[in-house]
């Protein structure tokens, strides 16, 4: 049975030539940090960079790290400090999470924010690290740098085919389907999602998640384009008016966040329109308490930061052992609706 990916394979999937995937794959110059990307996902997907699974006798003699005594330190990667940050409503209280977990096995905390160049991790020794947490998005070229650090990683709210690890989410996809089939049982059959699905991971889950539920319950999905591409994340304000001149009013905005669900009740506002009275709005991650937002997802982020050291201490003592995906459950909240939008009684 055929199971190594071949350059040839590559090529042909990215529509480059031969000579370009042996070049970004090697890392050396030559091609494009636009290509470069391009063709380390395709590799990704292909599973170029997949591991061997462990044998079934070895998977048997797992070991348990609970009641180990640990010593040392792990790094935690912010690698866009931006927007992932410990002042941020979201990344904060899972950094919280993630120090108070080390803290409680006596262990030593590192933080490196927004790598500035390739070689950063070259300078970073191994043999004086346990482990590497990351916190979010991760370029695929920082990724494949830290593997050759070849220590224990795991990512939260970030996969990369092209990089093999555990990771840990909120089950974005299981809390989307739960939030809209409640919002479906109370009357809403009108929607409109918002956020640029592409940007993470866990937002094109919950817009599986919410199409999924439209599917079930054969509503019309209608929809915009430009309210779920890159340009609803450069272009916010300019496109949602856009489409809001050339389209109907739904019944319900559904946001990829909170964040999103604020600017969006911003932008209507700007225009005259009605929130909660001709519009509704929802969000995810429950980081803003308004009553302006209809719903939302509330996410145990500090859980998350927790979870992700009990794995990466697990790894440690596993090092052989399937990559493992964590789904932390999440709780919906829904407000009252506004009465024009209540379901018959």
């Amino acid at each position: 049975m055929k199971n190594k990916v071949t350059l040839q394979e590559i090529a042909e999937f990215a529509g480059v030539s031969k000579f370009a995937v042996s070049r970004a794959l090697s890392g050396k110059p030559g091609v494009s940090k636009e290509t470069r990307d391009m063709i380390l996902k395709a590799a990704g997907q292909l599973g170029y960079f997949k591991d061997q699974p462990l044998p079934a006798k070895e998977r048997s003699q797992l070991q348990e790290a609970d009641h180990r005594k640990w010593s040392g330190a792990v790094l935690v990667l912010f690698p866009n400090v931006r927007h992932q940050n410990r002042e941020s409503l979201y990344w904060g209280p899972v950094f919280d999470g993630i120090s108070a977990r080390l803290n409680q096995k006596g262990l030593d905390i590192v933080t490196l924010t927004e790598p500035s160049n390739d070689h950063m991790f070259s300078l970073l020794n191994p043999q004086g690290l346990l482990g590497i947490v990351t916190v979010g998005s991760v370029t695929t070229q920082n990724l494949l740098d830290i593997k050759k650090l070849n220590i224990p990683v795991v990512m939260i709210d970030h996969m990369d085919p092209a990089f093999q690890s555990d990771t840990v989410f909120t089950d974005n996809l299981s809390a989307m389907r739960h939030m809209m089939t409640k919002l479906v049982s109370r009357g809403f059959t009108s929607f409109q999602y918002v956020g640029n699905i592409g940007d993470a991971p866990s937002f094109y889950e919950r817009y599986l998640g919410y199409m999924s539920v439209l599917a079930d319950h054969q509503l019309g999905m209608g929809q915009i384009p430009e309210l779920i591409s890159p340009d609803i994340g450069l272009h916010f304000q300019e496109t949602l008016s856009k489409a809001l001149t050339e389209h109907e009013l739904p019944e319900l905005f559904v946001c990829n966040n909170d964040i999103t669900a604020m600017f969006v009740i911003d932008v209507l506002k700007s225009r005259g329109i009605d929130v909660p009275g001709q519009v509704q709005v929802t969000g995810f991650d429950n980081t803003y308490d308004d009553p302006a937002i209809l719903a939302t997802v509330n996410v145990d982020k500090e859980l998350l930061g927790m979870r992700a050291v009990d794995q990466l201490l697990w790894r440690i003592v596993n090092p052989g052992s399937n990559y493992e995906r964590l789904l932390i459950q999440a709780d919906v909240l829904v407000r009252e609706p506004h009465p024009a939008f209540r379901e018959d009684e």
